[in-house]
């Protein structure tokens, strides 16, 4: 339409990865940068890096993340765009491309519900969103699975994670979330979805409380990963 190539002078449309211009059937990220996504097929691998952090720690079924976050990367300025520049689309776009390889993955394609993560009452009214529940959004249009916010919430706001050492990082986040009606999601397969896991001491403090629940079983997927 006439209006999308005036709006498109205006407000011309970028791929988030390389800035160039994307084409009227691209979304996000140009065919290029889509391409060369550093995927991590973790899925694959039940002994995958992302699965190994939470052995010993909490009881989940698996564990995986669709792509690697390296300092300085496409996947990380992504990210930031995602979580500080209002970028939701960037969330719901890599959450539907992440769930389309994991509807066609057990246990993740078993799941019956995902719960993102989320974000102090504060920082949401801050930033305006929940990058999570972005992700999370993606993720149940392509896998057909229902999203809830109301289940999982959090209490207290806590410093940012970056920088700080394994131990810090669990010590912050420990205990800071709280489950509102169990009952509805009693017995269920949660799919639980953060943007970026490090040290997985925020997710194992949200494992913690969900494992309360009688009956849950519990996976994790997270858009990136990145090594310490």
């Amino acid at each position: 339409m006439w209006s999308d190539d005036f709006l498109g002078l205006i407000f011309p449309r970028i791929c988030s990865g390389c800035g160039n211009s994307l084409w009227k059937y691209e979304n996000v990220l140009c065919d290029t940068c889509f391409y060369h996504l550093p995927r991590t097929n973790f899925h694959f691998q039940s002994d995958n890096p992302v699965n190994s952090i939470f052995w010993g720690r909490a009881d989940i079924l698996s564990a995986t993340s669709y792509l690697l976050f390296n300092k300085g990367s496409k996947v990380q300025s992504m990210i930031h765009a995602l979580k500080y520049k209002g970028r939701k689309d960037i969330g719901i776009f890599l959450g539907e491309e992440f769930g389309k390889i994991l509807k066609e993955c057990p246990p993740f394609s078993t799941s019956e519900i995902i719960i993102p993560v989320p974000l102090h009452r504060k920082k949401y009214l801050k930033r305006g969103y929940n990058q999570s529940e972005q992700i999370a959004i993606g993720l149940s249009s392509s896998m057909g699975i229902p999203y809830t916010v109301q289940c999982l919430l959090r209490k207290n706001e806590t410093e940012t994670q970056t920088h700080k050492s394994r131990f810090l990082r669990w010590k912050n986040v420990n205990d800071i979330f709280y489950i509102k009606d169990p009952d509805k999601i009693t017995g269920t397969k949660i799919l639980l979805v953060d943007d970026v896991i490090t040290t997985g001491a925020t997710l194992e403090s949200c494992i913690s409380k969900l494992s309360l629940i009688p009956t849950v079983s519990i996976s994790v997927a997270t858009i990136a990963y990145a090594k310490l």
